[in-house]
């Protein structure tokens, strides 16, 4: 396992992060969602959708108290670019579920943009990027940070 962005959004995440920051359009959104069944890397990165992720050999969590966390543009800045490093960078702060658990461990994190967070189904969502993120789940508070120097990176 590791890190990785899906085939739909290669090239594209700083786009999307731009487009929630700037509030273009209105309602949209970076989510973040829990893996407890992931596929390997070369399955996983050729999903569109998350309803075809969901429908393929991946679980959501289903942890009490678990939901999707959604990032509008009050907690997203736009993406950063580092001439010094020649990169282009995207963050995100650390998402936390309160009281989680108790449930089965997790695999990763997936993050996805929703272009209209009002109206939209998981055929609708595009998966980003995904992160391995492995705790069970006991009740307690979990935060997930992503990765401390954002949560994507073009070089």
């Amino acid at each position: 396992m590791a890190d990785g962005v899906f085939n739909i959004s290669k090239g594209r995440v700083n786009e999307f992060q731009n487009r929630v920051n700037d509030n273009d359009p209105a309602n949209a959104v970076i989510g973040v969602m829990i893996l407890e069944v992931s596929e390997a890397t070369a399955t996983l990165e050729d999903y569109d959708t998350i309803s075809a992720l969901l429908a393929g050999s991946n679980t959501e969590s289903a942890a009490t108290n678990y939901a999707r966390l959604i990032n509008d543009d009050t907690d997203l800045a736009g993406s950063a670019v580092d001439d010094t490093n020649n990169r282009h960078e995207s963050d995100m702060p650390d998402q936390v579920w309160s009281s989680l658990g108790p449930g089965n461990a997790t695999v990763r994190i997936v993050t996805f943009y929703d272009d209209d967070s009002t109206g939209g189904t998981d055929a609708n969502l595009i998966p980003a990027t995904w992160h391995d993120f492995v705790v069970t789940p006991n009740g307690g508070d979990v935060t997930a940070t992503i990765n401390a120097s954002g949560y994507f990176r073009a070089a």
